[in-house]
């Protein structure tokens, strides 16, 4: 997990010693801000918030311990260091005994302080590093959708979206057809504060462009022929949760310029009212091309692409996370199964070779085809008619030692996924020792939880674009 940029506030009345101290922490390569106001750094400070406050305990507007009490109803580990004059043990004390981080009498020795200050920063480090462990593990056992994939891509990609779960800024997905961009999307809602609100999705490029501005700002009665009643448009109907615009490169030119609008203001008129609704609304946009290149044919406004890009978020092709294909194929399969009353039947091995040989031109979706076939109309037929052949592959420039390692690792996941993640089938099924099925498991970065009885309430299949 990446870790948090640290920074310092320093909350000083004397204006020589605020220059000198944040001389000295920017020497050491220290963030410092200082102010002689405490009511300007109470602003900015949050629970979230990256660093450590070094403060003087005697100023005009609030004194120290006063300004202490206030960061610890913001944050109780929040690090407060406490600056106190000589001779002041009693104040110290009580600064310790109120939470503070620690204290320095002036006048101060440097090296101490720096010493002082940096474990600190470093015990904020740990604090706000150990809360996101926390968080993340609470979303992975959380009902509803579920990122599937220990892949380096897709590590990297959960990395990236548990930073901006709660972000307050509009994100931009790109993949291609069929990697998840709505099952991205609508984890992003899930597992944020939003949750409890509307998630909605609009595939721009499904509507006709003389319906999709009322289908998005919404209509008054009267407003067109044919409006005979007033019409909720979507950006309205997801207020206060998640919209999803799939697809994005496919609006209209002209309406970009309302989207922009829209997007800076954060307000929507109805077609046919005068009365701007303000939004509390996180916008998702989604696309299959690069919308920086369509900018600069004229094809998408640039201004409108800025405006979307401040998070991005790309989504790797299913051809770049093959060692996630016998996970996935399972899961998509099990689910089916389920639906259809049909039995799950785990993969041969010549089977997961052709998995692993085929391009999957059409993804995850793809992917989940396969699946729903194999289970309806058996493996046979399920690759018959799928096209996957064996021309194109990446097992034939294997190493021995790497396709041992393969099918080892294939078998164990196939194993995990029939036993449903029982440690203990999956022992007396495959004949390992406890500590040589974790030791394997390890080894392959095969984590239990995702092979867990969660077809209910895991990805949907549905969601794969």
């Amino acid at each position: 997990m990446p870790e948090p940029l640290l920074q310092l506030w320093f909350v000083d009345d004397e204006a020589e010693i605020r220059e000198a101290v944040a001389q000295l922490f920017q020497l050491e390569g220290i963030a410092c801000r200082t102010s002689a106001n405490p009511f300007e750094v109470l602003k900015q400070l949050s629970p979230d918030y990256a660093g450590i406050v070094l403060t003087d305990i005697h100023m005009p507007a609030i004194n120290g311990l006063q300004l202490l009490e206030k960061i610890t109803a913001i944050d109780p580990e929040l690090p407060v260091v406490v600056l106190t004059g000589y001779g002041a043990v009693a104040l110290a004390v009580k600064a310790l005994q109120a939470g503070a981080y620690d204290f320095l009498e002036k006048p101060f020795d440097n090296s101490h302080l720096l010493e002082v200050v940096q474990r600190a920063l470093e015990k904020r480090r740990l604090t706000l590093e150990n809360r996101a462990l926390k968080a993340a593990v609470a979303r992975e056992q959380q009902p509803g959708q579920r990122i599937l994939g220990q892949s380096p891509p897709m590590q990297q990609l959960r990395q990236l979206i548990d930073q901006i779960i709660d972000a307050p800024a509009d994100v931009l997905l790109y993949g291609e057809t069929g990697c998840g961009k709505e099952l991205i999307a609508r984890y992003l809602h899930e597992q944020s504060s939003r949750k409890q609100r509307n998630f909605v999705a609009i595939n721009c490029g499904a509507i006709p462009e003389q319906l999709i501005e009322s289908e998005l700002f919404g209509a008054e009665a009267g407003a067109f022929t044919g409006a005979d009643k007033k019409r909720i448009g979507k950006f309205e109907f997801a207020n206060g949760g998640t919209l999803l615009l799939d697809e994005i490169e496919s609006t209209p030119l002209s309406l970009q310029v309302k989207l922009l609008r829209l997007l800076e203001e954060r307000k929507v008129t109805r077609l046919g009212s005068n009365q701007a609704i303000d939004l509390d609304i996180r916008i998702i946009a989604a696309s299959k091309v690069d919308l920086q290149a369509l900018a600069k044919t004229g094809e998408f406004r640039l201004d409108l692409y800025y405006r979307l890009s401040l998070l991005q978020l790309q989504l790797p092709p299913l051809r770049q996370r093959r060692e996630d294909l016998a996970l996935l194929f399972a899961h998509f399969a099990r689910i089916a199964a389920a639906r259809f009353h049909k039995e799950y039947l785990p993969l041969a091995v010549s089977q997961l070779q052709q998995l692993q040989q085929h391009d999957w031109p059409g993804n995850v979706r793809e992917l989940r085809n396969l699946a729903e076939r194999y289970v309806l109309l058996g493996p046979q037929v399920a690759f018959a008619t799928s096209g996957i052949s064996a021309e194109h592959g990446i097992t034939g420039h294997m190493t021995l030692q790497q396709r041992v390692e393969f099918y080892e690792k294939s078998l164990l996941e196939e194993a995990l996924n029939q036993h449903k993640g029982s440690i203990k089938n999956v022992m007396s099924e495959l004949g390992l020792a406890r500590k040589t099925l974790y030791d394997k498991m390890t080894k392959y970065q095969i984590i239990r939880r995702d092979f867990l009885d969660k077809a209910d309430d895991s990805l949907d299949s549905d969601n794969s674009d």
